[in-house]
């Protein structure tokens, strides 16, 4: 029944959107509001990819970067035009449930573990993301979460739960919980030699690492996939979906792919496009 609901609010939005086009033409404003995340706005590739847009279509975008989970409640509110997140099956979810047209994937890269050089957990060693989690919990060695509903968050809370591990009990001891970006949070593990699992294309444009190092990666389970949708105009008729569509087009497009490929930092390629 959901799977059907997905298809005729898809059909209904592309009929709107035909009978519509022409006034939304006229009527909209040359910009946008795109709900992102605080990990694309951390990495710079916001400062890369927005004036190769804006110079190709002569729309402005204006990012508000947030946590994945106060992006997806403020695009559900129609406080934005475009949702670019990480967080695939709520992601899904927002379009299933109408405020979102469709979702596609835009772009990917990994999570990853740092933490201090001295290892006290042994990282190193371990062998998968959950083995990484059980030695941080049986070592109570300090461990910095986000806290923040992030894409970040949810993608740490998912491995504790693969790994059989309630840290919430450890709260507020070597469990950690910031309610902050990737940014702060890791300005507070290194601050307090805490673990913590970060995107890595944050990490590589963090500047305060000290002798903080990757410890753990690899892991199938660190996927980090990006996703990109238009807010539905059916459900909120303020929605400037001309000019967000323009947006969603161009980013899932040769020239945006392209963009996205091309932003290193560093020499190292920080997103991997992979739209279809």
């Amino acid at each position: 029944m959901r799977a059907v609901l997905t298809v005729l609010s898809y059909t209904c939005w592309h009929l709107w959107f035909a009978l519509a086009w022409p006034v939304i033409a006229m009527a909209e404003q040359a910009s946008i509001i795109v709900q992102s995340t605080t990990s694309t706005a951390n990495s710079g590739l916001y400062d890369h990819l927005l004036p190769r847009f804006e110079a190709d279509s002569g729309v402005r975008v204006n990012v508000v970067a947030v946590g994945t989970g106060q992006a997806i409640r403020n695009a559900v509110n129609g406080d934005a035009d475009v949702l670019l997140v990480h967080a695939k099956s709520a992601e899904e979810e927002f379009v299933t449930d109408g405020y979102g047209v469709e979702r596609f994937d835009l772009m990917y890269n990994d999570f990853v573990f740092v933490g201090p050089p001295a290892d006290p957990a042994d990282l190193l060693a371990a062998s998968s993301a959950t083995d990484a989690l059980a030695r941080i919990a049986s070592s109570e060695a300090l461990f910095a979460s986000r806290g923040d509903d992030s894409g970040t968050h949810k993608k740490e809370l998912s491995l504790w739960r693969l790994a059989s591990i309630e840290p919430f009990a450890a709260s507020g001891t070597w469990y950690l919980e910031t309610g902050s970006g990737m940014g702060a949070t890791l300005n507070v593990a290194v601050g307090m030699d805490a673990y913590l699992i970060t995107d890595r294309a944050t990490w590589l444009s963090f500047a305060n690492k000290h002798e903080f190092q990757i410890l753990f990666e690899g892991d199938p389970l660190l996927l980090n996939q990006y996703g990109i949708i238009l807010v539905n105009p059916l459900k909120h008729p303020q929605v400037k979906a001309k000019a967000g569509q323009v947006f969603v087009d161009w980013m899932i497009g040769g020239q945006g792919q392209q963009a996205i490929a091309a932003y290193r930092r560093d020499g190292k390629q920080l997103f991997f496009p992979n739209a279809r």
